[in-house]
């Protein structure tokens, strides 16, 4: 088990925790309720607010096509400004508003098991991001690449949240 507290607002710090040879476990606490934050997980315009990292210049998310309901599916779609895309989909495995929503990785063999949570803690919400992986090697090729990206989306996703309100 490997933990690293990534600094965030003074009161939410982005916790990454890898548990075992194929889990990742980030979580983080935001000053919004699980309904606002949920929002924000669920609607594309709003979604497509905070998911690219602003670190990483020039990409943006070109299309966004969300049907966050159980059986519905996904498809992000990220460009550089050229006619070259990279696109991520997915299944929605379960989905409980306000509580949690479970996705598929469909892009490649390597795709995980992705689930988010939404606990409500007095007004907040303790948001848990938890991914199962196939095998090790695909967990090692996350934390490298989109995964390393989480501490600083959910930075972005607290900065919408202060500004969308209920």
């Amino acid at each position: 088990m490997t933990q690293v507290n990534i600094a965030g607002g003074a009161q939410n710090r982005t916790s990454v925790e890898r548990r075992g040879d194929r889990e990742l476990v980030v979580t983080r606490t935001f000053n919004a309720p699980p309904s606002t934050v949920y929002r924000a997980w669920s609607q594309p315009e709003l979604f497509q607010r905070w998911w690219v990292p602003k670190s990483v210049s020039g990409v943006s998310l070109v299309s966004c096509d969300m049907d966050v309901r159980t059986g519905g599916k996904y498809r992000l779609e990220f460009g550089s400004g050229g006619s070259d895309t990279m696109a991520f989909y997915g299944k929605y495995l379960e989905v409980v508003p306000n509580e949690r929503i479970v996705w598929t990785n469909d892009e490649g063999e390597e795709g995980a098991i992705t689930t988010v949570t939404f606990e409500d803690q007095g007004g907040r919400t303790l948001l848990k991001y938890h991914e199962v992986y196939p095998s090790k090697e695909a967990l090692e090729e996350a934390l490298q690449g989109s995964a390393a990206a989480l501490p600083e989306q959910l930075e972005q996703l607290d900065e919408l949240l202060s500004s969308i309100g209920e």
